[in-house]
């Protein structure tokens, strides 16, 4: 009782205050204690005006104190994470902590003082909460807001719990569970229902579901706000159940769809009565649960086309949306994502941007430029004429745990935007990828713009980043390093990590369907990174991160090996070799078992913790078995047994590949022996339907998989360096 009481009080407390005025000291005290435990009492927090309007901190000494001084939670979590990371050698990261503090704390011997030159540091895609945080507990989510709040983030996108709202509102006009259970997903599908794409796959949901995670919300809320961000909650975009079009038939509903193998779904027309009464009455009843900060995010057209490209369609859609948020909230702001803009650029050319954006006041809306360090849409549309908008970083796609991405363009683009005279309103940087809690260096460093204006050297800071999460200056690891920023890092313009091979449906090319396997730099060039990896092992008292990093770096090599082994096994195939492709396709399943092996030594790679995280939020075996269902599912298939979109959310992970991937090569190996040995042609469509329903009963099936670490992470790697390095 007395938790509901405090979330209240924090739900209502922030409502219609000045952003930015408030320093919380219970919250930053209570953060302190979480996050440096024992030592809390080494550290005081004291308040900071802001700097003309932007957050800012300072750290300096008194006495055997550190003093930590900000405007708000945020700043002084920041101020913490600067001292622990530039005076204590730690740092604390989605993929392992290093966090040992001397006993006696280093002096800062002159204060510093650090403003940020960005107003706004937005968090999360709408695609992160299912393919990162579909089964996350309050304390995992209290872990990600000190994450958070240590790294500057303040403008949190904040979707939990909004099934609840939306029964409440549905109900009120009349629809039955019946009906309602036709349009709500399954708890990984969210991100598609509210983004309007899909309905009911994945479902019934369960009502425990509702209610549990509408307080879930209230508490992440209350956590955030109480750190002084502000959280982004949704808004009506005209997404209406299924039922709708037959319950009022007099109103303009119409069918759209995603392309990705589900039903139409339906969206009320923005010109109908009712649109401005559903979108004021569902932001009344949200704002009555969970309070409010002004900021709504609605996106309208997202990877679905408008049906007219008609200017004055697309300016009176724009105004019928942002009224029905000011009729509820004469405040509210349109946070809208510009991933449409990119997404589906044939049909969204200048008029009609510029029609959707000019209808709403500029103070009134931000843009986020969501995918900016590849396809930066503010250059081609004059800074979203004029509107507020958001330098965005996307780069992960699905979830997705190949070792990718363009350093160069995190450490450089944001402050080139900043100072470039056409970027106009540029009001803040962000993070927008579908899932994280992969290549946590490319992240950090991303994210490390928020307190400075100038781009960042990636020599320097891989130097400064190694000796942070791995405790000590190592020479290997900084030349690893350095050629890891060279080839995996590099960047390019593709949608994602390349993956490997082995994620595909089994295939005798080298190119497969779904996954894109072409590297975009030379394999050979990766593995002396993994050499010298291997040899700081013996050089250095392994930490949390670099038992992740070496993982993580022997899977990458791994994985990338398993294309030239495939296609010795395809060469033998065709050559009709039968002890060439017996021989190289039982290293091949060799491979496959190692690699499973070896991520069984990290929380982060296990399929079990996945599904054991999913069925944990079950009360009922039918509830555990339907959200074990929607976990399997989303990293595999994508939909039914024949869905167009499968291993879009493919992962490299223990118990994925043991159960998953392996048993579908072993089919594959076995067809090809068998028409080696008859002197036949494999019917590879056959296999296509045989494989297909092996995929079905897997998803639905309910193997044990490990739910912990597993084996020596070190030892494991090693192993593995000894007898695959002559390989390579």
């Amino acid at each position: 009782m007395q938790l509901k009481k405090i979330i209240a009080a924090l739900l209502l407390s922030t409502a219609g205050l000045p952003a930015f005025a408030q320093l919380d000291k219970a919250a930053t005290e209570a953060f302190l204690k979480r996050v440096v435990k024992d030592r809390a009492t080494a550290f005081t927090c004291e308040y900071l005006p802001a700097d003309n309007g932007k957050d800012v901190f300072e750290i300096e000494s008194n006495g055997s104190r550190i003093m930590l001084r900000g405007n708000n939670g945020v700043s002084v979590a920041s101020a913490l994470n600067y001292y622990l990371r530039n005076y204590c050698n730690s740092i604390i990261t989605w993929n392992g902590t290093n966090l040992h503090l001397p006993a006696v704390l280093p002096v800062v011997k002159e204060k510093e003082h650090h403003v940020t030159p960005y107003r706004y540091r937005y968090y999360i895609n709408y695609c992160t909460f299912q393919y990162s945080m579909s089964w996350w507990n309050w304390e995992r989510w209290q872990q990600e807001i000190d994450w958070m709040a240590m790294n500057g983030i303040n403008m949190p996108l904040a979707l939990t719990g909004e099934e609840a709202i939306w029964q409440e509102v549905y109900k009120e006009m009349g629809f039955t569970d019946a009906e309602l259970d036709k349009f709500f997903s399954g708890p990984a599908y969210f991100s598609w229902l509210w983004m309007g794409n899909i309905d009911a796959w994945g479902g019934p949901l369960p009502q425990h579901w509702k209610d549990s995670h509408k307080v879930l919300q209230q508490q992440i809320l209350a956590a955030e706000r109480s750190m002084g961000m502000l959280p982004i909650l949704p808004a009506f975009t005209g997404h209406v159940p299924p039922a709708f079009k037959d319950k009022y038939p007099n109103e303009i509903v119409k069918p759209t769809n995603w392309d990705a193998g589900f039903p139409d779904v339906y969206i009320l027309d923005p010109n109908s009565p009712m649109f401005d009464k559903i979108g004021k009455k569902f932001l009344e009843a949200q704002t009555k649960a969970f309070g409010t900060d002004h900021f709504y995010s609605a996106d309208t057209f997202n990877e679905n086309v408008p049906p007219s490209s008609d200017s004055s369609f697309l300016d009176a859609m724009s105004r019928k949306v942002y009224a029905s948020m000011a009729a509820a909230d004469p405040k509210a702001v349109w946070v809208m994502q510009g991933w449409m803009f990119h997404y589906n650029a044939s049909y969204w050319h200048q008029p009609q941007i510029r029609a959707l954006l000019n209808a709403v006041p500029d103070d009134h809306m931000i843009v986020l430029d969501l995918y900016s360090e590849s396809h930066p849409e503010w250059r081609n549309t004059q800074a979203y004429y004029g509107k507020p908008w958001i330098w965005n970083m996307l780069h992960n796609f699905g979830g997705n745990t190949g070792m990718w991405g363009g350093m160069d363009a995190a450490a450089h683009d944001p402050a080139t935007a900043l100072h470039d005279p056409a970027s106009g309103k540029m009001s803040g940087i962000g993070l927008t990828p579908e899932g994280i809690e992969q290549n946590p260096a490319l992240y950090q460093l991303m994210i490390d713009n928020v307190w400075r204006d100038q781009p960042i050297n990636v020599d320097t800071w891989l130097q400064s980043y190694a000796k942070q999460r791995y405790g000590a200056e190592n020479e290997a690891v900084n030349k690893a390093w350095q050629i890891l920023y060279h080839t995996v890092y590099i960047g390019g313009p593709t949608e994602g990590a390349p993956e490997s091979i082995i994620v595909a449906r089994p295939t005798l090319d080298i190119a497969a369907e779904r996954v894109k396997t072409k590297l975009e730099y030379d394999p050979a060039k990766v593995v002396p990174a993994w050499d010298l990896f291997i040899n700081a092992a013996a050089q250095l008292k392994p930490t949390e991160g670099f038992k992740y990093d070496l993982v993580d770096l022997t899977r990458q090599v791994l994985g990338n090996y398993a294309s030239p082994l495939q296609q010795r096994v395809a060469t033998a195939y065709r050559n009709k070799d039968l002890a060439a492709f017996k021989q190289y396709s039982t290293q091949f399943i060799g491979l496959l078992d190692d690699m499973d092996m070896l991520l069984g030594t990290q929380e982060g790679f296990l399929l079990g913790k996945w599904v054991s995280d999913a069925r944990s939020n079950g009360i009922t075996p039918a509830e555990q078995d339907l959200y074990e269902f929607n976990a399997k599912d989303l990293v595999t298939l994508w939909g039914d047994k024949d869905s167009p979109v499968h291993e879009y959310s493919n992962r490299q992970w223990n118990g994925l590949i043991k159960g998953f991937y392996k048993p579908r090569w072993q089919q594959f190996f076995t067809l090809l022996e068998s028409s080696l040995k008859k002197g036949e042609t494999a019917d590879l469509k056959a296999f296509e339907e045989q494989v297909k329903a092996f995929e079905w009963k897997w998803a639905n099936g309910h193997d044990k998989y490990a739910v912990k670490p597993q084996g020596d992470a070190v030892k494991a790697a090693v192993q593995l360096h000894k007898k695959y390095r002559k390989m390579m």
